[in-house]
């Protein structure tokens, strides 16, 4: 193990960055892809946040997923590719093809180039959006890999994205993939440490749970997963023989309901967490305010759904044991604290 080179598309996302640093501790040698060379700074500086020195085991590489220049440099020489790269902007795009055409076409890049260099397998960041999505929730039967997202119905344009690009990356591997091997991560919503200003919509939605920024709660559900056990997933489906050709939910227990994520925050922080609001909102009110506010109007959908998704396939598979979701909303608020990311009440 000690000398595989592992490849990191977006390492300087918040999920990228966690994956570098789980390969770091496990003995890999690291390159990550950045879009821009001035980002590597960025990077840097979140593996000294987290306490890491990887010296000359960490390398870079620019690309671009909308570009095909970089991206043969970028995986010469690797014996594995994560592929966690992938836009998720906070509000609605103009256009829906703004998202998916980069998060489809950027994963066939990377594939081909994954299959040219001759890499041994791919592991490729999804989402419960590929999943769960499009389709009504039935009571006592969760979400399964089995489960596919039902694009015949309206659904967001980033639901659309990551399911497009998981479909494309499948029907790939099966046409054109040669002796490429793929495994799939399909992770909910991901919390935990953050390690910078850059992180991801879902820690940024604690951040305004903490800030006071929101009057009250939509109510709607949340699965919960904590980013070092997404990233320890991706190293499990990344080596182990039996994650070939398989999807992996990522989730730690059950969705949470917004209430129950505030009441976590407020039980476990006590006086840090006294801006988090317990109101429930109204489903009119969140639809109305969705008019005009592009994070409201991501949510409206999934109003009062009750989704369920089942972690049990990367439990038995692949020994992937996740921390509770307690843990994981904990540790998004403790470090934005810690960070200095929440703004100062007035």
């Amino acid at each position: 193990m000690g000398g595989e080179l592992v490849l990191v598309t977006g390492g300087s996302g918040f999920l990228g960055v966690h994956c570098i640093l789980a390969l770091l501790d496990a003995g890999y040698r690291v390159r990550t892809t950045v879009r821009s060379a001035k980002r590597e700074a960025d990077v840097m500086a979140m593996l000294k946040a987290a306490g890491a020195e990887p010296g000359d085991r960490l390398s870079f590489a620019t690309a671009d997923l909308m570009a095909d220049t970089g991206w043969t440099q970028a995986v010469a020489g690797c014996d594995y590719v994560l592929h966690v790269a992938s836009p998720f902007p906070p509000g609605v795009p103009k256009h829906e093809d703004d998202l998916i055409v980069p998060a489809r076409e950027g994963a066939l890049r990377v594939l081909r180039a994954a299959r040219d260099a001759g890499v041994k397998r791919v592991v490729m960041t999804s989402s419960f959006a590929a999943v769960g999505c499009g389709q009504a929730p039935v009571a006592g039967r969760p979400f399964t890999e089995e489960n596919w997202t039902n694009l015949a119905e309206k659904v967001s344009a980033y639901v659309k994205s990551k399911t497009l690009a998981e479909r494309a990356a499948w029907d790939f591997i099966a046409g054109q993939g040669g002796a490429l091997e793929l495994a799939v991560v399909n992770p909910v919503g991901i919390f935990g440490p953050v390690l910078g200003p850059d992180h991801s919509t879902s820690t940024e939605f604690i951040g305004r749970l903490m800030d006071g920024a929101m009057p009250g709660l939509p109510r709607m559900l949340f699965g919960v997963v904590d980013v070092r056990d997404v990233a320890d997933l991706h190293l499990r489906a990344m080596v182990n023989p039996a994650a070939r050709g398989e999807r992996f939910l990522a989730i730690s227990g059950d969705f949470m309901t917004m209430l129950e994520i505030a009441q976590t925050l407020k039980a476990r922080l006590g006086n840090a967490a006294s801006r988090v609001p317990t109101r429930v909102l109204p489903d009119w009110l969140v639809r109305l305010v969705g008019l005009f506010d592009g994070q409201a109007a991501q949510i409206v959908t999934e109003l009062g759904k009750a989704r369920n998704a089942a972690g049990a396939k990367a439990m038995r598979m692949l020994g992937w044991a996740p921390r509770s979701r307690e843990e994981a909303i904990v540790a998004t608020a403790e470090s934005l604290i810690r960070l200095g990311l929440l703004k100062k009440a007035k």
